[in-house]
């Protein structure tokens, strides 16, 4: 864990100067804006070591598979968001000296990410080896309100220097992708243009037909009066841009505002690209940074409006959570169901910006909580349209009559991971996309969406399910081999429970829907029939699978088992291993982890926690003492669970500790992994141990539920919550909830056990 930002409700700061934690912070102050976005670089010249990346979501690069040797089934390539031309980036000249942060003298350094409004502010003092001192402020936004703008305010006043400073806006298509499997640039220049207005540079990734144009204009001040006239034009062949200054004398100002528009093919038919881009960053001047920066404002305080969270009392909690919330908004608008989440969003290329069952986990439960728009129901259509990809991808190991297995990483619907161990085993990522769409139903009450979508995905994952498993003549039970369970430190190993279970409730819904799709929609069940060309016969295999699946347990410990060799183990806890040696994927050998009892990540306890109501408190109780302290959480997908299961069985220390670790995962560097990007994807985690774990939100006979706790040293915590067309804020005390609708008609509610009328204009309170 490692501290270097300063603790603030609504801002990210950074005080000083620090080269060897540049890219640390680069993934921190990271932009984006749905359609595209950036680390968090520097605009002027930066020569040591960083990690440039700009990102665009919709466009892919096809990287050949690197691998020693090959199996049947594995990818030919890795599906990538390549690194896209540099659209932000600003030359800052003297007469006869370029800034340059890695050789200049820096000081009183700071920046800030303003989380309420989405602008990001860069202050420092510079001074140059021959002694010029400049004073420069920078102010950078990615439009929520305009998505395919990028805007910059890039001010410099003299402190000494008397003389021309020249600022020169550029875009720049001679980029790397610095995870390439072999070091191959991604793309193909096409055409790039500067005139006196505008300049622009037309793209096209290799091996794909995907194109982006970024097309900049721009406006230049000295001491707040705009600076008219011709600039210098700059047009290479992988750059273009302008070179436009003024003389000034200490104390005087210069500022150049750019504005850049970003447009991919995935929105504008291809002859059209370079017309729509320069029109749009014309556009965009003629409007001005004020008119823009505003509409930009107004968009974040909807955001924020319908999707705070207050936490009274604990400073770094409600930092930690808003920063959370905002950077799970700037990932992802919810707009177009060709798009998902990358796990790391658009501040890094680890994981190459394809989609994982994190979405499912994680993002599809909170927009369906969180947000009123159709988000969550537009991450379920990108894998409804990619069904057929999924079929192709069962059909490619051997599986048939439909079967699907969605792949563990994807970004048109084909696997392309390739660690067999993960590509072909770690199967259980296809039963919570089927939780997911039962929760989508649960959540709104739109069982029309599982007639007219889900059930086709349903049925196709049930046919996997019912070929993967095996029936042991020595257990008389069906058992699943060879498979590695949500804990990645167990490689390869038999019935390992979360997956078993899983399948049973996966063919338990499907059967579930089959009756309930056919009673209420009967056209579309025929039409689903035909279409699947489903037979009757199945159920009777599948009801088989579910009554005689076999679940490992030790009743003398009175625990479920992770897996058939769990036991063997020598079962040590975490405790026992030094803190030099943590995390230990990155200190040990890949032998020693998969030899010893340590968990990746929640496993047997994401299971009760995804079924919650399956299980009693008694029994999460015994689980969670025997697994939590053996368990590492080297990913972030594990804190958020545990701490919800710490909550349910009345742990209040532990949920908090555990919150903590889920929300401040990145701005604490938990896990020493920061330089690589944010986990965009399990950030709607720590939102999910609130309304989860401290407030025990549930479903339980089709009512919605609350179990409140608040930690001790909180005064209040308080989130709204979107539910069947009911949009509520919920106020958890320290010796009262309340509750009110904001929106909606009269719901009856479960709190404490206890069922309430609530309707609108009439506040609930009632005391502990």
């Amino acid at each position: 864990m490692k501290k270097f930002l300063k603790t603030d409700e609504w801002n990210i700061i950074e005080e000083g100067f620090h080269a060897d934690n540049l890219r640390a912070s680069e993934s921190i102050f990271s932009l984006g804006n749905g359609r595209f976005g950036q680390r968090g670089n520097f605009e002027e010249t930066y020569t040591s070591d960083s990690m440039q990346g700009s990102y665009i979501a919709g466009i892919s690069f096809l990287d050949r598979t690197r691998v020693g040797w090959w199996k049947n089934g594995y990818p030919h390539f890795f599906s990538r968001i390549p690194n896209a031309p540099d659209w932000s980036s600003i030359y800052l000249r003297l007469i006869d000296e370029e800034l340059n942060l890695a050789q200049w003298d820096v000081e009183d350094f700071s920046r800030r990410l303003d989380m309420k409004e989405g602008v990001a502010y860069r202050d420092f003092e510079v001074t140059s080896p021959k002694g010029n001192t400049l004073k420069i402020h920078v102010e950078h936004i990615n439009s929520m309100a305009h998505q395919n703008l990028c805007l910059i305010k890039y001010s410099v006043t003299s402190v000494n220097y008397e003389g021309k400073i020249s600022l020169v806006p550029y875009i720049n298509g001679d980029v790397k992708h610095e995870a390439s499997n072999f070091n191959e640039k991604m793309w193909n220049i096409l055409r790039a243009e500067t005139t006196n207005e505008y300049a622009y540079l037309r793209a096209q990734t290799k091996r794909e037909d995907s194109q982006v144009c970024c097309a900049m204009t721009y406006q230049l001040f000295k001491n707040s009066k705009e600076v008219t006239g011709s600039p210098i034009k700059i047009e290479k062949e992988k750059l273009v841009g302008f070179s436009a200054g003024a003389d000034v004398k200490p104390g005087e100002r210069v500022t150049l505002i750019k504005y850049a528009a970003i447009i991919s093919s995935l929105y504008c038919d291809r002859p059209n690209l370079v017309d729509q881009a320069v029109s749009e960053s014309k556009t965009a001047k003629a409007k001005g940074w004020d008119t823009l920066l505003k509409a930009h404002r107004e968009v974040w305080q909807k955001i924020w409006d319908e999707g705070d969270v207050i936490i009274d009392g604990d400073p770094e909690a409600q930092q930690g959570i808003r920063f959370n919330i905002f950077q799970i908004n700037q990932s992802y608008q919810g707009d177009d169901p060709r798009l998902n989440i990358g796990p790391k969003g658009f501040t890094g290329e680890k994981y190459g910006g394809n989609t994982q069952w994190n979405t499912e986990l994680c993002c599809v439960p909170y927009f369906l909580l969180a947000s009123s728009k159709e988000m969550a129901k537009n991450l379920l259509l990108y894998r409804y349209n990619q069904l057929p990809k999924a079929i192709e991808n069962a059909a490619k190991l051997g599986f048939k009559n439909g079967a699907a297995l969605y792949p563990m990483v994807t970004f048109n619907g084909e696997e392309c991971h390739n660690e067999w161990e993960i590509t072909f085993e770690e199967i259980h990522r296809n039963n919570i996309i089927v939780l997911a769409l039962m929760n989508y139903v649960i959540m709104t009450g739109n069982t029309n969406f599982l007639a007219q979508y889900g059930l086709e995905i349903m049925i196709a994952i049930s046919r996997f399910w019912s070929q993967r498993v095996s029936y042991s003549q020595q257990k008389h039970k069906y058992v699943i081999l060879g498979v590695t369970g949500p804990d990645e430190y167990e490689n390869n190993v038999n019935n390992n429970w979360y997956t078993n279970y899983s399948c049973i409730q996966t063919l338990k819904a499907t059967i579930c829907q089959l009756e309930q799709i056919a009673h209420q929609f009967p056209d579309e069940y025929t039409n689903i029939r035909r279409k699947t060309n489903f037979q009757s016969a199945e159920i009777v295999h599948w009801q088989e699978i579910i009554d005689n699946m076999y679940l490992p347990e030790n009743k003398e410990l009175g625990i479920i088992v992770q897996d058939d060799g769990y036991l063997d183990k020598e079962l040590k806890t975490v405790d026992h291993i030094p803190a030099e040696e943590r995390p230990v994927n990155q200190h040990w050998s890949w032998d020693r982890i998969l030899r010893s009892c340590y968990i990746k990540q929640s496993d047997v306890l994401l299971g009760m926690y995804l079924y919650s109501s399956d299980f009693d408190d008694e029994t999460v109780r015994h689980n969670f003492r025997f697994y939590e302290p053996r368990t590492l959480h080297e990913s972030s997908l594990s804190p958020f669970v545990h701490s919800i299961l710490a909550s349910r069985i009345g742990d209040i220390d532990k949920a908090y500790d555990l919150f903590i670790h889920a929300t401040r995962l990145d701005l604490d560097d938990y896990n020493n992994e920061l330089a690589q990007g944010l986990h965009v994807t399990s950030m709607a985690g720590s939102w999910l141990a609130i309304v989860h774990g401290f407030a025990g939100m549930q479903i339980i006979d089709d009512m919605l539920c609350f179990n409140p706790i608040i930690p001790k040293h909180w005064n209040r915590y308080i989130f709204k919550l979107n539910f069947r067309g009911c949009n509520l804020q919920i106020e958890v005390g320290k010796n009262e909830i309340k509750i009110s609708m904001i929106e909606g008609k009269e719901l009856n509610i479960l709190i404490c056990k206890v069922v309430y009328n609530l309707s609108r204009g009439k506040d609930l309170i009632i005391k502990k």
